[in-house]
């Protein structure tokens, strides 16, 4: 096997891996409704499994990164695969929320321990440093589509189901099967290696201190929050379509793939929008949270006489403008004027605070519906639109930075 074929073969598998792990954690993209029916739940807990989950990521990602470095990869990769495989396989068989919450709680060790840093390092692994961006554009574009075949299995096979539990047993099943099969794919193609360090990898503490004064640092943390948190959030259009436009579990969740994964596919194009016509990725990142904004609260102007597959349709271009901009949050580090010594770091913090929504936005959006029934979802847009136009602000601070920087 040539060295290109192998590298590309690498770049399938980690595509392979990445694009399934998460749809067991992110169950309710897909299986909203029905997970709250088979597992006799409100939303509030629904938005408590993720809380869960969200703990758990934010308490692994330092010690999995400290451990990452001292392990192989490709076996580090193999095992978390295995072990989410298993997590799933016994949430299908309880399908019990007390035991869920647990379940959630690991997935975040079996999906961030070491998995998202070794993930991250096989693809800088697979290629030359000169083709980067290319192999991580790549992997971007592999694992939307990987998302997008797993999802649309579990559907087919939910509709194998003759009750609720029984469908997403069927589901559930599908992806487990799934995740364990890119494990082996992963043990058979990623070959193990080591990366080359040098001094320019090395950084003096007193910087980060200084770092951590910069007010553009926390700028950037705010637009990666910013970014997230409507990228997180295009789930609530899954049941926003079933619960008041009155679209199927079935038709709602073939739109959800598309909006949540098929979209992936947008971020290249986003990155050459950036790179090639705008010359500036917060640039572009000012006109994406505004057509955020505008689409977001165009949801609450919805004619009601329109039809149920042109609100379905409407509802794609959130996740269009949302994915197309969370591929390439992490990239206006250094348009924020962040020294490259210690960028990684910046993005460990942007990090910490970029994900907390997964803290509490499901839990609050969830008690919302809880209180408020349909009428939840207009406070629920309401706020994501408000978010959107946060990003705006704050996207154009890092604009007048370039600007100035440039000047």
């Amino acid at each position: 096997m040539t060295s290109s074929v192998r590298k590309y073969l690498s770049i399938a598998a980690l595509s392979f891996a990445g694009g399934s792990i998460y749809t067991l954690p992110y169950l309710k993209y897909i299986f909203y409704d029905t997970q709250l029916e088979v597992m006799g739940i409100n939303n509030t807990q629904s938005g408590l499994l993720v809380s869960m989950y969200a703990i758990g990521c934010i308490l692994s990602y330092i010690p999995g990164g400290l451990i990452t470095d001292k392990i192989s990869p490709r076996k580090a990769i193999a095992a978390s695969l295995f072990g989410t495989a298993c997590l799933g396989a016994l949430y299908a068989f309880t399908f019990s929320y007390t035991l869920s919450l647990a379940i959630w709680l690991i997935f975040a060790l079996s999906t961030a321990f070491v998995f998202w840093s070794s993930l991250l390092k096989a693809v800088g692994m697979a290629g030359d440093k000169d083709e980067q961006a290319r192999l991580y554009g790549l992997y971007y574009a592999g694992n939307g589509i990987t998302g997008a075949i797993m999802n649309s299995l579990a559907l087919k096979a939910f509709t194998f189901g003759e009750t609720p539990e029984q469908s997403l047993f069927y589901a559930v099943m599908v992806l487990s099967v799934g995740i364990a099969l890119a494990g082996v794919f992963v043990l058979i193609l990623i070959k193990d290696g080591k990366v080359e360090t040098s001094a320019e990898d090395k950084f003096d503490f007193s910087v980060v201190l200084d770092l951590l004064k910069s007010p553009l640092l926390w700028v950037f943390s705010f637009i990666v929050f910013c970014g997230y948190s409507i990228y997180s959030s295009t789930s609530y259009f899954t049941p926003y379509l079933t619960n008041v436009v009155g679209v199927s579990v079935e038709e709602s969740g073939a739109f959800s793939i598309i909006r949540s994964y098929l979209f992936y596919l947008l971020s290249p194009i986003g990155g050459y929008l950036a790179d090639k016509i705008f010359h500036s990725t917060s640039k572009l990142f000012v006109v994406l949270f505004a057509l955020l904004a505008a689409s977001i609260f165009g949801v609450l102007a919805l004619p009601s006489g329109m039809s149920t597959f042109a609100v379905s349709v409407y509802t794609l271009l959130p996740g269009a403008f949302g994915l197309m901009l969370y591929g390439l949050v992490f990239s206006v580090v250094r348009e924020a004027g962040i020294p490259v010594t210690v960028a990684g770091t910046a993005i460990g913090i942007a990090s910490i605070i970029g994900y907390t929504p997964d803290f509490f936005m499901s839990t609050m959006f969830g008690s919302w519906l809880d209180a408020h029934g349909n009428a939840g979802y207009n406070m629920i847009f309401t706020f994501l639109g408000s978010v959107a136009a946060a990003g705006v602000v704050l996207s154009f601070i890092v604009m007048l930075r370039g600007r100035k920087h440039n000047a």
